[in-house]
C-alpha cells in the first residue's frame, strides 16, 4: 500500500466540550442575529440536502467539528460520512452529506467548511511531511504555534496526518530555552532547578552550540533541542551523544531540506508550518432542495 493510499495514525479527539463552545462562537461570530439573505430568500420549512466534495489531494479531518456546526443550528439533521477521515484521497471525493432545514444549513456552511478546511489543511501538510522523512526513521513533531483556541483540535489533525504531537501546552513538559537559562544562571541550573520542581515530568533542553549539548548531558538532560542547526551541525552532534539523549531538530527547515535534516541522525524534527501555515484544503458544499 503506497503512502497515499495508506490508512494514516488514528487521530486523538479534543473533548465536547470544547468542541461544542469552539462551534457556538464561530456561529455567533458568523451568524450574530440572523443569516438575513436566507431568511429573504428562503422561503421557512424548505428541507434541503447539502454535499460537501474533497476538491483537491490531501487528507481530509474535522468531520466531527463540521457535524457539530450543523447540529447546533439543527438538531434533527441527517448526517452521512461519504469518505473516509485520515487517509489521503484523491479529488472529486464526496465528503459529508447533510440533510435538514435549508436556512440553517446555508447558515452553518461557511463555519462548518472554514473549520473543516483548515484542519484537512494541517492533516494534508502534516502527511506530505511524513512521506518526506519515510524511511529514516524520524517522526515529524508539531508545536505550540498555533491559533488561540484551536489548539486541541489542530494537535488532533497532525496526529491524523500521521505526526506526533510535542507538549500540549506549558503545563505538560519543562522545555528549558535561551531565556530559561539566561534567568536562570545557566544550563545546569535550570535542570537541576526543574528536575527538583517536576521530577515527574519529561524534560527537555535547547541547545545552540556543541557547548551546550555538553553541559546539558552532564547536567543530566536526556532530550534535546537542536536549535537552528544545519544538517551538516546536526549530524556532528548526533555523532557526538551517540545515543545518550534523543534528539529534536527545530528551527530553519523547509518542506525541500527536511530530508536532508531527517538523515542526520535526529529523533524528531518540529515543524512549526504544520499548524502556523498549512493552506487549507479545498472543498466545497453544493445544496438541492428537497420536495
Amino acid at each position: 500500500m503506497t503512502w497515499a493510499t495508506r490508512i494514516l495514525a488514528p487521530h486523538v479527539r479534543p473533548d465536547a466540550q470544547t468542541l461544542d463552545e469552539l462551534v457556538l462562537r464561530a456561529l455567533a461570530e458568523d451568524v450574530g442575529e440572523a443569516d438575513v439573505t436566507s431568511q429573504a430568500t428562503v422561503p421557512e420549512g424548505t428541507r434541503a440536502v447539502a454535499t460537501i466534495t474533497q476538491k483537491a489531494s490531501g487528507v481530509v479531518f474535522g468531520l466531527e467539528a463540521a457535524e457539530a456546526t450543523f447540529m447546533a443550528l439543527d438538531p434533527d439533521v441527517t448526517l452521512e460520512r461519504l469518505g473516509p477521515e485520515g487517509e489521503w484521497s484523491e479529488p472529486p471525493a464526496p465528503v459529508l452529506r447533510v440533510t435538514g432545514d435549508a436556512r440553517a444549513l446555508l447558515a452553518a456552511e461557511r463555519t462548518a467548511l472554514n473549520i473543516l478546511q483548515h484542519l484537512s489543511g494541517i492533516a494534508t501538510l502534516t502527511a506530505r511531511c511524513v512521506h518526506a522523512v519515510e524511511g529514516t526513521g524520524v517522526g515529524i513533531l508539531d508545536t505550540r504555534k498555533t491559533i488561540p483556541g484551536l489548539r486541541a483540535l489542530e494537535k488532533a489533525a497532525v496526529v491524523a496526518g500521521g505526526g506526533t504531537n510535542h507538549r500540549a501546552g506549558l503545563y505538560d513538559m519543562v522545555l528549558i530555552k535561551e531565556n530559561h537559562v539566561a534567568l536562570a544562571g545557566g544550563i545546569a541550573a535550570a535542570v537541576a532547578a526543574a528536575k527538583a520542581s517536576h521530577p515527574d515530568l519529561p524534560l527537555e533542553v535547547e541547545c545552540r552550540t556543541p557547548g551546550d549539548v555538553d553541559e546539558a548531558l552532564d547536567a543530566g538532560a536526556r532530550r534535546l533541542l537542536l536549535d537552528n542547526m544545519s544538517p551538516d551541525d546536526l549530524r556532528a552532534v548526533a555523532e557526538h551523544v551517540g545515543g545518550r539523549a534523543r534528539l529534536e531538530a527545530s528551527g530553519g527547515v523547509t518542506f525541500e531540506t527536511l530530508r536532508s535534516y531527517a538523515e542526520t541522525g535526529v529523533d524528531w524534527i518540529s515543524v512549526g508550518a504544520l499548524t502556523h501555515s498549512a493552506p487549507a484544503l479545498d472543498l466545497s458544499l453544493t445544496m438541492e432542495a428537497l420536495a
